[in-house]
């Protein structure tokens, strides 16, 4: 099994969320693996200023997402299960312009307005970061989001 922890941005301003498309085709969150040592805290804000340009503030904290990918539905099956751990901040954008990532996998970032997310292909990441913004749960976990059809791992 692999693991990864990482730590995504939910910005939501005007009724509109920001969101990075991903070079798989897939619509996400800004957010990413934390590095070895890195503070989660500082690696939100590091990924919002790579993948979109954009200096960020973390608000608060919304919550802890545990979603185990099974080996039949990774693209790499002989490699077992995936278990990624994500927190999510609900963060501020200060500072920057949109863009692409340089060199890296955010092909382009933009606003969307909530209720057309789900017209895109995105990852179930995006439906886990606005149900935690959108009721904020006191135990900051929400029922795990079935993927299909548009809702990707």
């Amino acid at each position: 099994m692999s693991f990864r922890l990482a730590a995504y941005a939910v910005c939501i301003k005007d009724g509109r969320v920001l969101l990075a498309h991903h070079v798989s085709g897939n619509w996400t969150l800004p957010g990413g693996r934390v590095e070895h040592t890195e503070d989660p805290f500082d690696a939100v804000i590091r990924e919002v200023a790579e993948e979109t340009g954009c200096d960020a503030v973390v608000e608060r904290l919304l919550g802890v997402d545990s979603r185990v990918i099974p080996a039949s539905e990774r693209n790499s099956p002989g490699d077992g299960p995936h278990q990624n751990i994500g927190i999510f901040y609900q963060v501020r954008l200060t500072g920057g312009r949109l863009r692409p990532e340089p060199n890296g996998d955010t092909s382009e970032s933009r606003w969307t307005p909530v209720p057309d997310v789900t017209g895109l292909r995105r990852s179930s990441l995006v439906d886990v970061g606005l149900a935690l913004a959108q009721e904020l749960p006191a135990t900051g976990h929400v029922p795990a989001v079935p993927v299909g059809d548009l809702i990707q791992h």
